[in-house]
């Protein structure tokens, strides 16, 4: 039985006022749902989003079969203008407010083959970054169309879902916005020398700086020049997109500093994303997050959290 909006709104507007809400963004599966899981465990009102609605409301049926009754889902697809804006005026008509915003679709912007997965020992970082690398690439594949993606998905959708909804978040008293992200974005990882420049000048940071080196990078996919100009053997959007979120998130923090805007990398965790190789499980996951979301007023704010524990960009 699908939840439908206007169910799910005589269900729940009456108790709002009082509660904390949260939206998260990909909450259909994986990290998201468990983060979505938590935080409507913890009290807060949840609004699961995600692009296909017969998965969402799905993802809602197991919550309210576990009794939490505080979440409700609308459709979103972050790389979609229309629907972003869709989201942010049921906002502001439906609630008025918005307390926190998890960040966390996302996708790998690669192609691999199930069964090589299996193989490929992804949560070794020495072959996600070191010198194996080269020996499985073969196995990692990206295209143009998958690096555009992913961009579009991970650093644009970031930009576009924060944009159309801060001034929502803005009537909240004690805001939030957490970008998932991943260590694999850190600088130190991302071999290109003009990109670790321009990404770690805290000082001279702009929005326009990090869209100019997400459009060189895509230029040099597009030219098959990845290695030549030292992107990352694999994986190189997914990681690209993630240095440029946590980059994002400094910006966004310093421009709005009465939001408190922090990155969080969950670690590496089973799900879809990774064909389910990770170490941990979704319930690990999905601590950091959720403790960042509702740390005290007052609390870290342009920070790139590693799980729990604040770390270098």
């Amino acid at each position: 039985m699908l939840y439908t909006l206007s169910r799910q709104m005589a269900e729940t507007l009456d108790d709002t006022k009082s509660k904390r809400i949260a939206i998260v963004t990909g909450g259909n599966k994986g990290i998201g749902f468990e983060i979505c899981r938590q935080l409507a465990s913890k009290g807060i009102m949840v609004i699961l989003t995600a692009r296909d609605a017969k998965k969402g409301n799905e993802a809602l049926v197991k919550l309210k079969a576990e009794g939490l009754v505080d979440v409700v889902f609308h459709p979103l697809d972050v790389a979609d203008p229309a629907t972003v804006a869709t989201l942010a005026e049921y906002m502001k008509t439906q609630f008025g407010k918005l307390d926190i915003l998890v960040n966390n679709a996302g996708i790998t912007g690669a192609i691999i083959n199930p069964e090589d997965r299996k193989n490929l020992n992804l949560g070794d970082l020495d072959v996600i970054t070191g010198p194996k690398a080269k020996s499985i690439k073969k196995f990692v594949k990206q295209t143009y169309e998958t690096a555009e993606n992913c961009l579009k998905t991970n650093y644009y959708g970031i930009k576009q879902v924060s944009q159309a909804l801060i001034p929502v978040l803005e009537q909240s008293k004690s805001a939030r916005i957490i970008n998932v992200s991943s260590t694999l974005g850190q600088l130190k990882l991302i071999p290109n020398e003009t990109a670790r420049k321009e990404l770690g000048d805290v000082d001279g940071l702009t929005e326009e700086k990090i869209d100019k080196v997400v459009e060189e990078f895509l230029e040099d996919v597009e030219q098959d020049l990845v290695e030549t100009k030292g992107w990352p053997t694999i994986f190189s959007a997914y990681k690209v997109s993630k240095a440029a979120v946590n980059a994002y998130t400094r910006v966004l923090a310093s421009k709005y500093p009465r939001i408190a805007i922090n990155a969080v990398c969950p670690g590496f965790t089973k799900t879809d994303l990774n064909g389910n190789t990770g170490g941990q499980p979704v319930e690990k996951g999905a601590e950091g997050p959720v403790k960042v979301a509702l740390a005290p007023d007052g609390g870290p704010s342009g920070f790139f959290f590693d799980q729990t524990e604040i770390s270098t960009f």
